[in-house]
């Protein structure tokens, strides 16, 4: 068993190797710590996301609307949750968005999680027939049972809910 440290040095390294930037490696790794501490399987999902990567083109999401269908390929899950953590305050105001095609959803939940801190809500998100509650970034509860990655979720609704 790999400390939580270990786990976000590893992971910042495994995504510098595969082509993004320091920054971007930094985030990845704190997302990959983030669901190893609440019992998902980061690690996994990150590592199966990374060993396609080469092999499947993924899209990525430039603006987020309330119901994002358009994509033909599955869209980029490290690209959509920095896009959604960084427009997370004009996101919110959209209550439910709707997305479709998204490759290893697991690894956008951190990126929503810390998004729940910055605006101050907590998000319901429901991922095929999962359903997770970020709670201002200090825990994910969920029904997940599925240990093994998911590569492709169908649909995704995650809503903002008013305290």
């Amino acid at each position: 068993m790999k400390s939580l440290s270990e786990i976000e040095t590893i992971s910042k390294r495994a995504s510098r190797a595969v082509g993004f930037s320091w920054g971007i490696a930094e985030e990845i790794a704190k997302g990959i710590r983030s669901l190893e501490l609440f019992g998902l399987p980061g690690i996994r999902n990150l590592n199966q996301y990374y060993k396609s990567i080469n092999k499947k083109n993924y899209e990525i999401l430039k603006t987020l609307k309330k119901n994002n269908k358009k994509n033909k390929l599955p869209l980029c899950p490290i690209k959509l949750g920095l896009n959604f953590l960084d427009h997370a305050k004009k996101v919110q105001t959209l209550k439910k968005i709707t997305l479709y095609k998204v490759a290893y959803p697991i690894l956008i939940l951190p990126f929503l999680s810390r998004s729940s801190g910055i605006i101050g809500k907590k998000i319901l998100i429901k991922l095929d027939k999962e359903i997770f509650l970020l709670n201002f970034n200090e825990n994910i509860l969920s029904n997940f049972t599925n240990k093994e990655p998911t590569s492709i979720a169908k649909k995704i609704e995650i809503s903002f809910i008013e305290n």
